[in-house]
């Protein structure tokens, strides 16, 4: 079953076409790996699924519901969140903090929630600390739990960066290169990790540059060049396509 449907996306600044009609689907309960030249269009369309930027033209399609040009809230409450290759977040918020702000139903997130806090509001931020806690021992961020997030080092940052993605509850996760400057040891433990989450029922599409990586992952495996979706299929099957060999993994097979 489809969770995410992409049809026909366009996307062009100032006359350059980043994305010229992609489309493709990402199947519920997989990890669908996303992978491409610099340049083919992969964070332009995170950012434009994800909200961050408009669509020219095309649909997208969650769950079955258009959300094509929603606001990236809106479409975080819909089930949909994604983390950036360059770790984000409130550098001057301590882990706890930046993994509490992202639980859905924040009694802080109105203005009479952040007055006025009653005894229910009281509650539900305690619920909401305890699987912020809970959240931080799985990812192996307890011991810096008190730590502000401009302190973390890169590996601290990319494990926090999924650990507010699984505060919001989403149905998928878009992870923007999730091993990106990451030693290979700490890249094993987030591989770790995404498959257990996948294990449990969050869907993923992930972009990454590390072939290992996605072999070791994603099934299945879309390719894109020039903003457009090219091949499609499991890792050996894409990888084992003389277009993609010659004209985007420099001809060097991995077995």
């Amino acid at each position: 079953m489809s969770l995410l449907e992409i049809k026909d996306l366009t996307k062009s600044f100032f006359g350059a076409h980043a994305l010229r009609g992609a489309s493709f689907n990402a199947e519920q309960g997989c990890i669908t790996g996303l992978i491409g030249p610099n340049g083919a269009g992969k964070t332009t369309l995170f950012n434009v699924v994800s909200g961050v930027m408009r669509a020219d033209g095309g649909t997208v399609l969650f769950d079955g519901r258009n959300i094509t040009n929603l606001r990236p809230d809106e479409i975080t409450r819909a089930g949909l969140m994604r983390t950036f290759q360059i770790a984000r977040g409130f550098p001057r918020l301590t882990v706890l903090e930046n993994l509490m702000l992202y639980a859905p139903g924040n009694p802080g997130e109105t203005l009479v929630g952040a007055i006025w806090r009653g005894s229910d509001a009281r509650a539900s931020e305690a619920a909401i600390r305890e699987e912020a806690l809970r959240v931080a021992k799985r990812l192996d961020l307890t011991r810096v739990i008190d730590n502000y997030a401009s302190d973390l080092s890169g590996g601290q940052k990319k494990l926090l960066e999924i650990g507010r993605a699984i505060m919001a509850k989403p149905k998928m996760i878009l992870l923007d290169e999730p091993a990106a400057g990451v030693n290979p040891s700490l890249t094993r433990i987030i591989a770790g990790h995404i498959r257990e989450l996948a294990q449990e029922g969050t869907s993923f599409l992930i972009i990454e540059h590390d072939m290992m990586l996605v072999r070791e992952l994603c099934d299945p495996v879309i390719v894109m060049a020039e903003g457009r979706d090219f091949v499609a299929g499991s890792f050996a099957e894409v990888t084992a396509d003389a277009r993609v060999q010659e004209a985007y993994l420099g001809k060097r097979r991995w077995s």
